[in-house]
C-alpha cells in the first residue's frame, strides 16, 4: 500500500441525484426566457354579470320523425321568381235600380166624341119644324133616369114666356152640340094620358117648384161628396143619341178661387140620395182628384172623369187574409 490518505469518492445523496436533471432543465428554460422580448400584459376585462335564466320546464322530446324516403333524383333548383300580385277582377257596375212604379191614377177618364152628344142647356126645341123654345133644365129620379125636360116657351117679344115640363120620352136628340135642335114629338095634348101631358112650371125661386117627389132638377144643382162637402155646380148635361145622359159639366171652385175651372164627370159616377122631399147628387171626388181632372172646354176633346177604383191588394196579402 502506498502511503497517504485514501481518496474517498464523493457521492450525492440519491434524491439529489434524481432531481438534478430536472433542475438543470428548468434553469436552461428560464435562461431562454431572459433573452426574449417582454410581452405586453393582457388587457384587463371587467367582469359582466350575466343573468341566469330560471330553468324552464322540461321540453317534451319530439317524437322521432319517420325516416324520409330517399329521393330518386335531386331535381335541379329553379331560379326564384317573385309571384306577381293577383289582379283584382274588374268589378262590374251595379245594375241601375228598377224604375219606380207609376203612381196609381187618381181618376179614370172616358173620351166622348163631341159629334156624338148634344148639349142640353139653351138648345133649341122644335116642334113641327118650328122653334117653340129652348131647353133650360131636366129632372132625374133616384136611379139617375131622366124623367122630364123643362122648356122655356117663347112668347111674343118676350111677353108670355113660360116654363113647361114635358115627359123626357117625347124628345129626340140629334148629336152635334147646340147647333142641332132638340125635336119634340108630341101629338095633341088631348091625345096624351094625363101623366104625360105638359105641365106649367111656376115662376118661383124655389129649385123644387113643380118637381114631383123623388125627382131633382139637374141644372144649377150642387154636387156633393158623401160627407156633405161641395164638389161643384152642374152647368150643363151632355145627352147621347139614345137620349141617355152621358156626362155632366161641373163648375168646380168658388167664385174667387184662382183654380176655378169646369170638368166633365161621367153620369154613371153620380149617385142620387134622398134629401128632404127631393134628392141630392153625390160624386166621390176629393180635391186632389178634382185638380187631376182634365178641364172641359167647348173646343177641346171631351174627357169625362170618374173616381179611380181602389188598387187591388197583392196576391200574397190576399192569400194571407184567406188563411
Amino acid at each position: 500500500m502506498s502511503g497517504g490518505f485514501p481518496h474517498s469518492a464523493f457521492r450525492f445523496p440519491r434524491p439529489v441525484a434524481t432531481a438534478a436533471p430536472v433542475v438543470l432543465a428548468t434553469l436552461a428554460l428560464s435562461g431562454c426566457a431572459l433573452f426574449r422580448a417582454p410581452q405586453a400584459p393582457a388587457p384587463v376585462v371587467e367582469a359582466v354579470a350575466v343573468p341566469v335564466e330560471p330553468a324552464s320546464e322540461p321540453v317534451a322530446a319530439p317524437e322521432p320523425a319517420s325516416a324520409p324516403e330517399p329521393a330518386e333524383a335531386a331535381a335541379p333548383k329553379k331560379p326564384h321568381r317573385e309571384a306577381a300580385p293577383p289582379r283584382k277582377p274588374a268589378r262590374a257596375a251595379p245594375p241601375p235600380p228598377p224604375p219606380a212604379p207609376a203612381p196609381a191614377p187618381l181618376v179614370t177618364t172616358r173620351a166622348i166624341e163631341r159629334s156624338q152628344v148634344h148639349a142640353l142647356l139653351d138648345s133649341e126645341v122644335r116642334r113641327g119644324g118650328k122653334v117653340i123654345g129652348r131647353a133650360v133644365d131636366m129632372t132625374a129620379d133616384a136611379s139617375g133616369a131622366p124623367r122630364e125636360m123643362l122648356v122655356n116657351l117663347q112668347g111674343f117679344m118676350g111677353v108670355g114666356d113660360r116654363k113647361v115640363s114635358f115627359p123626357w120620352k117625347l124628345f129626340r136628340f140629334t148629336p152635334g152640340g147646340r147647333q142641332e135642335p132638340i125635336v119634340l114629338d108630341m101629338p095633341a095634348a088631348t091625345q096624351l094620358p094625363p101623366a104625360d101631358r105638359p105641365k106649367t112650371v111656376p115662376l118661383t125661386a124655389s129649385a123644387h117648384a113643380g118637381t114631383d117627389p123623388g125627382q131633382m132638377r139637374i141644372i144649377d144643382a150642387d154636387v156633393e161628396r158623401p160627407n156633405g162637402a161641395k164638389v161643384g155646380r152642374v152647368v150643363d148635361v151632355l145627352i147621347g143619341r139614345d137620349a141617355r145622359p152621358q156626362a155632366v159639366v161641373l163648375d168646380v171652385g168658388g167664385l174667387v178661387d184662382p183654380d176655378r175651372h169646369t170638368i166633365a164627370a161621367n153620369w154613371s159616377a153620380l149617385r142620387f140620395a134622398p134629401k128632404d122631399k127631393s134628392l141630392r147628387a153625390l160624386l166621390d171626388l176629393n180635391e186632389a182628384q178634382l185638380k187631376a181632372s182634365p178641364p172641359y172646354a167647348g173646343d177641346k176633346p171631351i174627357l169625362a172623369v170618374s173616381p179611380a177604383a181602389p188598387a187591388a191588394a197583392p196576391a200574397a196579402a190576399q192569400a194571407g187574409a184567406k188563411r
